[in-house]
């Protein structure tokens, strides 16, 4: 019987954080932490790994490809931003970098910092690409 419930848990769960995240990495993460929980702790690992794994998913979304292709294109400033901390795909950038929006692609922004080209979440100042 708790079986049943937990797995319902976790269909209720996935139902509703499903549309929210809406979300290329979000639906790939959910699916691989839930087949990864359900193997290693069964239903209770699957309930588990599917929230994780769509947590992890959403974090590490990728670029699309025109996003990247416009920033490999925009010309190095003459003066980058230069910051004590690493960029890592993942991490926020302090809120006083000036981030230049990408035309047609409001969801992203890119800044050259640490002579590193990075796309942005506008929003949370999250960086979802290094382009390289």
């Amino acid at each position: 019987m708790k079986t049943k419930i937990l797995a319902l848990g976790a269909l209720v769960i996935g139902s509703i954080a499903s549309p929210v995240l809406a979300q290329e990495g979000t639906v790939t993460g959910a699916a691989g932490g839930a087949v990864t929980g359900a193997i290693v702790g069964g239903p209770v690992g699957a309930a588990v790994g599917g929230v994780v794994g769509a947590i992890a998913g959403t974090a590490v979304a990728p670029p699309p490809p025109p996003v990247v292709t416009y920033v490999q294109q925009q010309p190095i400033p003459a003066q980058p931003v230069v910051i004590e901390q690493q960029v890592a795909v993942g991490e926020p950038l302090p809120q006083q970098v000036v981030l230049t929006p990408i035309p047609d692609q409001p969801k992203y922004a890119y800044a050259v910092v640490n002579n590193q080209r990075v796309i942005v979440d506008p929003q949370t100042y999250v960086v979802v690409g290094v382009v390289q």
